[in-house]
């Protein structure tokens, strides 16, 4: 299973959602870097479950048992690895799947994949709960990336049809960043709050679920970093951030929407500022051009489709038996995943812009 991301520095990814654990082995981080092991808890209780109602009432502490790569909180340059114990699961509940495949998940191309020897008990290593060894790593990226004056931040961009107000793609104050960092249900406008969970509500109680999307903003980026083709600033974003398994779409800048206006509107024209950077007076182009950062803050936006796991009766296979059949989920699920998701594309932001410099 490919499980590893980077070239400059390598993140690989093991366990599966209902293992005795998961776990992180980050290689290639520099020596005598401080790490902040509140900051990464706090970062990890952000995504962790079982806290609100838009979440899985599953409950894990998701706290990282670190095995190597850190003496008196500082690198040693070796390996940096960290494994976070399940110790809620319920495997019970994915006694029926292993031939009938639950729509919207993995389970039938796994099956094929690899012959029916996958794991489908919490959708195994397919699960959305090896996002808590990324959102480690993120913390750990993130707190190197400050020192050099990278910051990143995100927030619930929509959920269902619901919107909050988009950030200034020209940049955002370092005080809106640090809130949006600690915040677990994170918005720009928090007078959104409300209508967003009661969408989530209505999903919540009709059995059903509801996606989203999630707006981030990399700044304090350089202009110069990247290549063309296929070694550009957008590239090794997106790779990274579609490691999310709820991911589906992901756009930079002005997006889709940049396609129905002309070019006229969507060019972005250079000026001098005070200091005598070249900066552009709007960012449609979300901080790069040609692949290669313009200085300009990086904006994309990630689609995040419903949970799959529902409660409703949805219509399957049955791979043993070659015919159609019914299938009611049983488990623990998120109505919505969109608020955990947004520590987690902070974190795959973290992975690809670490690996760029």
């Amino acid at each position: 299973m490919g499980s590893v991301f980077g070239n400059n520095i390598k993140l690989s990814i093991f366990g599966e959602s209902h293992g005795s654990g998961i776990g992180v082995v980050i290689d290639g981080l520099p020596a005598g870097e401080k790490i902040d092991l509140d900051e990464i808890d706090r970062q990890m209780q952000r995504r962790a479950p079982g806290s609100d109602k838009t979440a899985t009432p599953r409950k894990e502490a998701d706290k990282p048992e670190i095995i190597s790569g850190l003496l008196n909180s500082t690198t040693t340059g070796a390996p940096l690895c960290a494994i976070i114990r399940n110790t809620n699961t319920r495997s019970g509940d994915y006694s029926n799947l292993m031939n009938t495949p639950r729509p919207g998940h993995s389970d039938y191309a796994a099956y094929v994949r690899y012959g029916g020897f996958n794991d489908v008990r919490g959708g195994g290593h397919f699960s959305g709960r090896l996002t808590a060894n990324l959102v480690f790593a993120g913390a750990v990226f993130r707190q190197i990336l400050q020192r050099k004056g990278i910051s990143i931040a995100a927030h619930i961009y929509s959920i269902g049809n619901i919107n909050d107000t988009p950030f200034e793609s020209t940049g955002i104050t370092a005080e809106l960043c640090e809130r949006l960092n600690g915040e677990k249900f994170a918005l720009v406008d928090q007078t959104n709050e409300d209508a967003m969970r009661a969408e989530v509500e209505r999903a919540r109680m009709q059995g059903d679920s509801i996606g989203g999307v999630v707006e981030c903003i990399v700044q304090g980026l350089p202009a110069g970093i990247g290549e063309p083709m296929f070694g550009g600033v957008e590239n090794i974003i997106a790779a990274a951030v579609f490691g999310v398994p709820a991911v589906k779409g992901i756009e930079f800048g002005s997006g889709f929407a940049g396609a129905k206006s002309m070019g006229s509107q969507n060019n972005d024209e250079f000026y001098y500022d005070d200091d005598g950077n070249v900066k552009t007076r709007t960012n449609n182009h979300g901080g790069a051009l040609g692949g290669i950062t313009s200085g300009m803050p990086i904006i994309f936006r990630a689609a995040i489709k419903p949970t799959p796991s529902i409660s409703k009766k949805q219509n399957t296979v049955d791979l043993g038996a070659h015919c159609n059949a019914g299938l009611v989920i049983k488990g623990r699920h998120d109505p919505c995943i969109v608020p955990r998701a947004v520590s987690v594309i902070e974190a795959a932001a973290a992975a690809a812009v670490i690996n760029l410099i």
